[in-house]
């Protein structure tokens, strides 16, 4: 196999593992940052409850099947695209890549796997907040307007988003709403993401054999790679989190009565009416709650595949 295939089949192991692990916290996450006010959840706990009470655990999978769908296409464009990334800017064949570089290979792959996150999401956002949406009675201020869509329409699933969507929304490029947020959480995240991953992994090489890097995965061993995935997930989603929270309004917006005019619009609405603790960081406990266990995962995965093809 090429280094390409190699990239793609162990990025889809990858992200396979990513979501299966942390779709339940990206669930929570969603509700909470899409819910009218007042506020159907008192927190994240909460949220569960009110979840697994109302649709059990299968509620808390609600959405999983878009991203299911297009998690190969995904995470094998941001591992293939950051690798492709990294023999562009690789001195000479077999030299690590510095951290610096590491971090501009994943703003590169940051590009590329935003095209693909955007309309996957939307579709996902539709399905994970419509129950919290469709109980909302008369909206009022800040995430109110956000009530319409759900209550206007019960998705029995990700085609029926998708051809909702295609029909009342503008077509294909319906399905692209909220590109701007997705590119700015996508672009720094994964570039920060994999600048961690790489730091992390040689101290932690570093420690382990007195100050020799080889950040191998058979060298570092799984604890190490678990940690280190980690703490790049846990950057990811430090770095970045206001800009998923405007995405999630504008995806889960009405398109015939739109609250938000755009990005900014929406990002100005959210910090005058909850401010920016309560406003651009809605949902951010379960957002960083599945991002170590998650990401751990997918890094893992990807590391242990990626080695296997060798």
């Amino acid at each position: 196999m090429g280094d390409v295939a190699k990239d793609l089949a162990a990025g889809t192991v990858g992200g396979a593992a990513q979501l299966v692990v942390g779709h339940p916290f990206d669930t929570v996450k969603v509700k909470l940052q899409s819910q009218p006010a007042p506020p159907r959840y008192a927190g994240a706990g909460d949220a569960v409850r009110q979840t697994l009470a109302a649709e059990g655990a299968r509620g808390l999978y609600k959405g999983m099947g878009a991203p299911l769908a297009t998690v190969a296409a995904m995470n094998a464009v941001l591992f293939t695209v950051r690798g492709q990334m990294e023999a562009v800017l690789r001195s000479e064949p077999g030299v690590p890549l510095t951290v610096g570089q590491q971090v501009v290979a994943g703003a590169g792959a940051g590009v590329a796997v935003s095209f693909l996150a955007c309309p996957t999401e939307l579709i996902k956002c539709r399905l994970q907040a419509q129950s919290a949406l469709a109980t909302a009675a008369a909206p009022t201020p800040a995430f109110a307007a956000v009530a319409a869509p759900a209550a206007a329409a019960k998705y029995g699933g990700p085609v029926d988003v998708a051809r909702h969507v295609l029909r009342s929304e503008g077509g294909a490029r319906g399905l692209f709403k909220g590109l701007v947020p997705t590119l700015a959480r996508e672009v720094p995240g994964n570039a920060i993401m994999f600048g961690v991953y790489e730091a992390t992994k040689r101290a932690l090489a570093a420690a382990a054999a007195g100050g020799e890097e080889d950040t191998s995965s058979e060298q570092l061993g799984r604890g190490s790679l678990i940690l280190a995935g980690g703490l790049a997930g846990a950057s990811f989603w430090g770095s970045v989190y206001p800009a998923d929270v405007v995405k999630s309004v504008l995806q889960v917006d009405d398109h015939k009565r739109p609250r938000y005019s755009g990005s900014m619009d929406a990002f100005r609405k959210i910090l005058a009416a909850d401010g920016v603790i309560k406003g651009l960081y809605k949902g951010f406990g379960p957002a960083m709650a599945r991002s170590v266990p998650a990401n751990a995962a997918c890094f893992l995965a990807y590391e242990i595949a990626r080695s296997s093809l060798g």
